[in-house]
């Protein structure tokens, strides 16, 4: 069943990522992690559906998707840059298969880290962030979604990795077998991963070399 809501603000997150806060409807239930297909409610646009993740909070009498902006083509992302204040979305049920089961380490790759932002802003909220780890790869410091806020969550083990950027402070390169011996030392703990189709592969492929126990790997399926 398809819901409308009404935007109530856009805000810049980084160069090409923007916030979406929007009304909640009443009853509406999720988990964080999960997502659902949304569509702009205009003439050619509404069947247009794409799935994007919560990183609101369930408790929070407001929506919010974070969402990166793809100029290389003319899509459903472009599209909603175009939009503001007072237009309308199409939301679905929510779905999804990543969600929080137990201390470990997040593996995302640019966009892939939204399920993550409402997992860890519960586990901060609860007061249970420490002990977790992000790695988090980009091609540049600029694409780093919500750094500053990662950065103040207290007892959160941070490590950004730059692919086309090589800086003081910053991995550099890919999320490679190399790089997951150095920054993960108990591969038994669960590990959470999201991007790119070929990044997940690689470090499936990767973590399954390594030892990491495959039933405490969490992706969406």
């Amino acid at each position: 069943m398809s819901r409308t809501v009404k935007i109530v603000a856009i805000e810049p997150v980084t160069h090409d990522v923007d916030r979406y806060v929007m009304e909640k409807p009443k009853g509406y239930e999720f988990s964080p992690g999960q997502a659902t297909e949304v569509a702009i409610n205009k003439p050619d646009w509404a069947d247009e559906k794409r799935p994007f993740t919560f990183t609101s909070l369930p408790g929070w009498d407001r929506l919010e998707f974070t969402i990166k902006h793809y100029s290389d083509h003319d899509g459903v992302t472009n599209a909603l840059r175009s939009l503001q204040a007072g237009d309308e979305l199409l939301i679905g049920e929510p779905w999804g298969t990543i969600e929080y089961k137990g201390p470990g380490t997040f593996i995302a790759g640019g966009a892939g880290v939204t399920p993550f932002i409402a997992i860890l802003r519960s586990l901060e909220a609860q007061g249970k962030i420490a002990g977790h780890r992000l790695i988090f790869a980009n091609k540049t410091e600029a694409d780093i979604i919500h750094r500053a806020e990662f950065d103040a969550m207290a007892g959160l083990e941070t490590v950004y990795v730059l692919s086309n950027e090589e800086k003081d402070g910053f991995e550099h390169g890919h999320v490679d077998k190399d790089l997951l011996k150095r920054h993960i030392d108990d591969l038994s703990q669960q590990i959470y991963l999201c991007g790119p189709r070929p990044m997940q592969t690689a470090v499936k492929s990767d973590l399954n070399d390594l030892g990491a126990d495959p039933d405490a790997l969490v992706f969406e399926k």
